[in-house]
């Protein structure tokens, strides 16, 4: 017997065990978490709470659509006039000129791909800042010389982008019948609108949805978490695929119906998810991109060649926003 241990031990026994070990241990950990974790989770917040910052300790974990909302500023007549093929909604803080400017002279110039036409919007709530008067008085400025700002009277923060969304599939399911395509695109990206319109010239008229697609999302438990949901908000471990919000594109024929659906779908603030959820309500899937990599959610490092083949990635900052796209149009081969 001892020779057999002396044996199994020269051979490697101790780290086999070792892993083993881990192996079994591991899973325990993760079942203790998601399962303990949704049990204890909102008691531990109502404990500890005093200890946190008051701006987390009042975070509110859904949202409503409570009432029709209205818009201080529209362009209603924009995707009639200019025949629209795809619409670029561009969610961003009343505050954030920079990245509407950045926008306006970058990819958001590309108003033509082909004999298609897109148009892009911006979308805004109203402001939280102590300084909101002028800030608002400097808005109606901004839109009277571009003629791209939707304004409703929502407060626009973080824990309102489901809001800011619904208003959205509203504003096109409303004012933006006649095009074929929408996209939701962050104002911090960078986008191949050329190579978007390609892929959609391809794609399906109705019920698509296309973008950096999630199947398997784990529902974070933790009540520190910037993406925190309760149980009894959420009693499901596990989210329904969905599209990251960075960047995503539907066909028009959603926006109603995605609409409607927002109205039967008991709201949460993470408005992608909430998205996926309204999405198995009406029964319809998601659709893979064509090409892997044409949706990038983290930051890649600028290559000629391959920022050419995608579609939208995120950036590190608005100067490489500006400075990817002006690369881009410089003469020469791609690759």
């Amino acid at each position: 017997m001892f020779s057999l241990f002396s044996q199994w031990k020269s051979n490697g026994g101790c780290r086999s065990l070792r892993s083993c070990i881990i192996f079994i241990i591991l899973p325990i950990l993760f079942l203790c978490y998601y399962i303990l974790g949704n049990e204890i989770s909102e008691t531990w917040m109502s404990t500890v709470g005093l200890f946190l910052p008051e701006p987390f300790t009042n975070k509110s974990y859904y949202v409503a659509y409570p009432h029709k909302y209205s818009f201080i500023m529209n362009e209603p007549d924009k995707c009639q006039k200019e025949n629209a093929f795809v619409v670029l909604m561009i969610p961003v803080a009343p505050s954030n000129t920079a990245a509407r400017e950045a926008v306006r002279s970058t990819w958001g110039t590309e108003r033509i791909v082909g004999d298609k036409t897109v148009i892009v919007l911006f979308l805004l709530g109203l402001p939280i800042s102590q300084d909101n008067e002028r800030l608002q008085e400097d808005l109606l400025q901004e839109s009277e010389k571009y003629h791209d700002l939707l304004q409703s009277d929502f407060w626009d923060s973080y824990y309102n982008l489901t809001i800011k969304t619904i208003v959205m599939l509203e504003w096109l399911s409303t004012y933006c019948q006649n095009a074929f395509y929408a996209m939701k695109v962050d104002s911090d990206v960078f986008l191949n609108v050329k190579n978007l319109v390609n892929m959609l010239l391809l794609a399906p008229k109705q019920n698509y949805m296309t973008g950096r697609v999630s199947r398997i999302a784990l529902v974070k438990r933790n009540p520190r978490s910037k993406w925190y949901l309760p149980k009894r908000v959420y009693s499901s471990f596990l989210y329904p695929p969905y599209v990251l919000g960075f960047g995503y594109v539907f066909s028009l024929d959603l926006a109603r119906k995605l609409f409607e659906a927002a109205q039967l779908v008991k709201p949460v603030y993470i408005e992608d998810v909430f998205l996926g959820l309204c999405m198995k309500h009406l029964g319809i899937a998601l659709t893979n991109p064509p090409e892997k990599g044409l949706f990038n959610v983290f930051p890649v490092k600028y290559n000629r060649c391959r920022n050419s083949k995608l579609i939208v990635t995120t950036t590190q900052s608005l100067k490489d926003q500006v400075e990817f796209w002006r690369d881009l149009q410089t003469p020469g081969p791609y690759c």
